[in-house]
């Protein structure tokens, strides 16, 4: 594969922030959301929708897609941005989240073209992910599927299950992703349930893993680049920054869950369209 032109990349990272504005204002509009982990995400489903996934936004149920399960299902404002930005649906549909009758819930649900399956339960999408990846397997399809868990969903006894099922299936067409932010709703994963040795423990079930700057688009691109089935399931350790990209949520375990008043948004705003009209110079 050639490399990537750094035209790209800044379009990614255009994309991503424009992303951002839109969750902001939508979290805003509806007075809900669950903002720090939605933004520490955004460079990822930017990267897995604009570069990775293998889609059909006009056909968001043609069989040989890639499948993408947001197990994180609380961080549903940026999957519900990123579709929109992909063609899914059209982008004033966005303005409804929060509103009665409203397809956008406040977690993925089927309703939603380019949603695979409700989620939310934390611990749930992996193992949907392997059963998905089990199916592609019997029905000789070459789709791949990826799941994006956060890592204090990481305490959820499913997720191991799911982990020695794909290692023992060999299930190499399978990516799961770890939003690793360290913060939880309640503080820092460290300390409510250690995760560490993350790497070492995910090995020992078998997984080929890899660690990446979950916020850097440069690896970002470079890594799914460069990922090769094995014969093994494959995860990533994605390295982010809760609240990413708005200066007084960064790292800040409230911002989980939190709507910025009126002169905490315009903040924000100032800060990303900051970068916007860098990017777009």
């Amino acid at each position: 594969m050639s490399p990537i032109h750094p035209n790209q990349i800044q379009h990614l990272r255009l994309t991503a922030e424009q992303i951002r504005k839109r969750i902001l204002h939508i979290i805003y509009k509806a007075k809900t959301g669950h903002t720090g982990g939605s933004l520490s995400a955004t460079d990822m489903l930017t990267v897995l929708y604009f570069h990775v996934l293998n889609i059909s936004p006009a056909q968001p149920e043609w069989p040989d897609r890639d499948r993408f399960i947001l197990s994180k299902g609380h961080s549903v404002e940026s999957l519900y941005c990123t579709l929109s930005r992909a063609g899914f649906f059209n982008d004033s549909i966005l303005d409804t989240y929060g509103d009665f009758n409203s397809i956008l819930a406040g977690h993925p649900t089927r309703k939603v073209p380019g949603i695979e399956v409700n989620s939310g339960a934390l611990g749930h999408g992996l193992p949907v992910g392997v059963g998905m990846a089990m199916a592609a397997r019997m029905d000789s399809k070459t789709y791949k599927t990826y799941v994006l868990m956060g890592d204090g969903e990481q305490g959820e006894g499913s997720i191991y299950e799911a982990a020695m099922a794909a290692s023992h299936y060999k299930l190499d067409n399978l990516i799961a992703i770890i939003d690793r932010n360290g913060l939880q709703i309640s503080g820092r994963t460290e300390d409510i349930m250690s995760l560490e040795p993350m790497r070492q423990r995910w090995e020992s079930f078998g997984w080929d893993v890899f660690d990446v700057d979950g916020n850097d688009m440069v690896s970002l691109v470079a890594l799914f680049d460069s990922l090769k089935p094995a014969g093994k399931p494959m995860l990533i350790i994605s390295h982010t920054t809760k609240g990413k990209g708005v200066s007084y949520m960064e790292n800040m375990a409230k911002w989980h869950h939190g709507v910025p008043s009126p002169e905490q948004y315009e903040q924000a705003l100032k800060e990303i369209e900051f970068r916007i009209n860098a990017l777009n110079t």
